[in-house]
């Protein structure tokens, strides 16, 4: 009979499958491993190009370079990335020293992304508000909550009296002359007053970190368990973000074909005119000094971080902050 034969020529046949698949684990490139749940990034707003870094570190491969499969979320009006984190949604956000130091249990901060605070105060030249004491008496507008700790401490400093209204997300009360000056960051807010036909010539812009309060803005911030029981994965999650910020700068019209591609998906009201001002203008807050190297970026300072908390303290926000150590994980 065959049958034994047939038998054998099959088992045969299975060695030598067994050996060879055994070989090709030996031989194949290792690939980075990810787990089966994707880490969660959530950022503050829609997509827009304050947030390049991260979706170029995921479109580029960054993320999965370092073994991680990273979904990057998107918030809108009635979303705290922050509160995603620490109610265990997300795995870590972008936020404000000035709004996690709030927090009756601080997250941590593993990547100071933007050194350099955007927001500001703007005012027409023909106000006549060419200097902070020109602003006594005067309508300024101020965002509410953590956006009003830097204008306040403004005021203070320069012994302002100003008539000081609540101002909405959007820049109509000042085009329309409803307040002598305005709040804006520089990236946002600003290039829109241009944009509605003013030119820069004709505004007086007046940037808190020109003035000693600078406020370092998006960083990013994971739960303190996070930060302690899983450092190799908050290394790798820094590392990648850099990489991401760093190749958004080197490759801007790349950078803004992604950006205007995400925007389109999530039906975000914008152009690539707007976003290229953004873009712009978020790089120049990444670092210090114009040119410094990618490998010292993402650092929180140790300066900044007590600025921020100082004046939180100076006007009641807080009653006590974490040690600068416990804060910050590098």
């Amino acid at each position: 009979m065959n049958f034994p034969q047939e038998t054998m020529k099959r088992r045969a046949i299975r060695r030598t499958g067994g050996f060879i698949l055994l070989l090709a684990v030996f031989i194949t490139p290792a690939l980075p491993a990810q787990t089966g749940k994707p880490v969660v990034l959530q950022v503050q707003w829609f997509p827009q190009a304050q947030f390049a870094g991260y979706l170029m570190a995921k479109e580029k491969g960054y993320f999965e370079a370092e073994g991680l499969d990273v979904e990057v979320r998107f918030s809108d009006e009635h979303t705290s990335s922050i509160t995603e984190v620490a109610e265990g949604r997300a795995d870590f956000c972008t936020a404000w020293i000035s709004q996690t130091l709030t927090l009756k249990k601080p997250l941590v901060n593993i990547c100071q992304v933007l050194q350099k605070s955007s927001l500001m105060l703007v005012a027409k030249v023909e106000s006549g508000i060419l200097k902070p004491e020109d602003m006594n008496g005067r309508t300024v507008a101020i965002w509410g909550g953590d956006f009003s700790i830097q204008a306040r401490a403004f005021f203070n400093k320069f012994h302002i009296r100003a008539n000081l209204v609540p101002q909405a997300y959007n820049i109509d009360g000042f085009l329309v002359g409803a307040c002598d000056v305005a709040s804006a960051m520089y990236y946002n807010e600003y290039n829109k007053i241009i944009l509605s036909g003013i030119d820069q010539e004709e505004l007086v812009p007046f940037f808190y970190s020109d003035y000693g309060l600078n406020f370092p803005e998006d960083g990013i911030y994971c739960t303190r368990e996070t930060a302690e029981g899983k450092p190799e994965l908050c290394r790798k999650m820094r590392k990648a973000i850099i990489a991401g910020w760093a190749y958004a700068l080197k490759h801007r019209e790349e950078t803004l074909n992604v950006l205007m591609d995400y925007c389109g998906r999530y039906h975000v009201r914008t152009n690539r005119a707007h976003q290229k001002w953004m873009l712009h203008a978020i790089l120049l807050a990444l670092v210090y000094e114009v040119g410094e190297n990618p490998a010292g970026w993402g650092v929180l300072r140790k300066e900044d971080f007590l600025r921020v908390a100082g004046e939180l303290m100076n006007q009641g926000f807080i009653k006590n902050y974490p040690p600068y150590e416990e804060f910050y994980k590098e």
